[in-house]
């Protein structure tokens, strides 16, 4: 981006709460339907028809709005928020205006090294649209199985810099949301959506630049690349002379560019008005209090955690919480192994490489009990280094225990110090040279030595005791 020009980025999220029926009816919120099959009178919007608040989702709501440090409203109410759109049958949504249930919170976010700590102006409650399906030859049909699904919106402020700040905004946020368990963050299914808000200004002013609003992008690479390209956009328009316009764009992947969809200029986006078929949210005290003793740990408190109590380092902390599923498998491992950072790494060099996740599953290939016996065979010099990775090979995806898979397969560490002592003499013996340049000062070289052990003893011998014959044989005993 240009010195010349400061960005101001705020993000709209609208993401699904995870409950097994819509805000307002009893249909099912299951994805993947046959369309237009999990429908009712009321999400279709046929006349007469009334909604009736599901409770789970008001629990889900305000469990999201704690986790992301909202204040909670004791009371608040619903609105229409009307528009047009063949999604919406009604001709409006159900959603919350000048009163929603929750606001003033923040989101500390963590992106190269750094931590910022973008606000939260609300976190309200509204029912999802439909959804437009293009990919049916020469015809589309609107599916509303989608239609009344619940929804919380977190309406960011513009606190944002930079797209890649936009991106690790959303990431920190998907985290919290997942952790917290009312959504599954699954950008591809549309249940984590994304508006983005992108203006411009000069360097050191401080009034806001025109608006632009970028519509539903569904993947944090496009976000980052969309406002990115926005941005150049809008530099360019101003540095040529031109006038920007409030406006709403889209996002061509194709291309790389974003495009107009709709002016803003001269049109509030929608009308509200009161909705007369649902009484005002009233959340006492006692309701907060109980959602929020039942709340699981937060990603940023557990990462916390796991560096202060199990000396892991901030890095690995990360890599072991990105996702709820990986830290409790970790965290169970730990603690029956009774060392973590020990635990973390055969996890993350050995272990994620084999892990799938899809919302809030995730699909680990092993037990934390099978895990923390084959590093403990480790430990007692029944197998090494090597042999266990053949070991954990053979485990994957199955029942066996190690120590039955090591009996299976006949494998045994040497131990045999003189067995041992004998082929680090011969291989000693057999490079000559690099004997001698160890021996002149090359201590690297120790690495090919030991090297040279294990593939004669085919992986199987105990690799520290000969490190400590190699040095003995070569003359370099430390």
């Amino acid at each position: 981006m240009s010195s010349r020009y400061e960005a101001v980025i705020g993000l709209e999220v609208h993401a699904q709460l995870l409950t097994r029926t819509k805000a307002f009816c009893a249909c099912s919120t299951a994805f993947g339907a046959e369309p237009n099959t999990n429908v009712c009178p009321t999400c279709l919007g046929l006349p007469g028809a009334l909604p009736v608040l599901n409770g789970e989702a008001v629990r889900l709501a305000v469990r999201a709005a704690l986790g992301l440090g909202c204040a909670i409203r004791g009371t608040s109410r619903f609105a229409r928020k009307n528009f047009f759109y063949p999604d919406m049958p009604k001709g409006y949504q159900i959603s919350q205006y000048d009163e929603p249930f929750s606001g003033q919170g923040v989101l500390e976010v963590e992106i190269d090294g750094r931590t910022i700590s973008p606000r939260i102006e609300r976190v309200h409650m509204e029912e999802d649209a439909g959804k437009n399906l293009h990919d049916r030859g020469d015809q589309s049909i609107v599916d509303l199985n989608r239609s009344g699904v619940a929804l919380v919106e977190i309406v960011g402020m513009p606190d944002l810099r930079s797209a890649a700040e936009a991106a690790a905004y959303l990431r920190s946020l998907r985290d919290v949301l997942v952790f917290l368990g009312v959504n599954d963050g699954n950008l591809e299914e549309g249940s984590f959506r994304c508006d983005a808000n992108v203006s411009i200004r000069p360097q050191g002013e401080e009034k806001l630049g025109t608006r632009v609003e970028l519509k539903n992008i569904n993947s944090f690479r496009f976000v980052e690349k969309a406002i990115s390209y926005e941005i150049l956009r809008q530099e360019a328009v101003l540095d040529s002379g031109g006038r920007l316009t409030q406006e709403t764009r889209g996002w061509d992947e194709k291309n790389g560019t974003t495009f107009s969809l709709r002016s803003k200029e001269t049109a509030q986006d929608y009308r509200y008005f009161p909705e007369p078929d649902l009484p005002p949210l009233l959340l006492d005290e006692a309701f907060v209090h109980q959602v929020r003793a039942e709340m699981p740990e937060l990603p940023r408190d557990k990462r916390a955690r796991f560096v202060a109590e199990l000396g892991l380092l901030p890095s690995a902390a990360a890599v072991l919480t990105q996702h709820p599923r990986i830290a409790a498998f970790f965290e169970e491992a730990a603690t029956l192994y009774g060392d973590g950072v020990k635990v973390g790494n055969f996890i993350q060099n050995e272990v994620l490489r084999d892990v799938t996740t899809h919302g809030l599953t995730a699909d680990i290939p092993v037990s934390a009990r099978q895990v923390v016996q084959l590093l403990k065979l480790v430990d007692r010099g029944k197998i090494s280094g090597k042999q266990a990775k053949e070991v954990y090979a053979k485990i994957l995806r199955t029942e066996k225990m190690p120590e039955d898979v090591v009996a299976e397969l006949g494998i045994v560490q040497v131990t045999d110090k003189d067995a041992i002592l004998a082929i680090c003499q011969r291989v000693v013996e057999q490079n000559p040279k690099q004997a001698a340049a160890l021996r002149g000062g090359k201590t690297a070289l120790m690495g090919f030595f030991v090297g040279q052990v294990m593939k004669e003893t085919k992986g199987s011998a105990n690799p520290q005791m000969v490190n400590d014959l190699l040095q003995k044989v070569l003359g370099v005993l430390s």
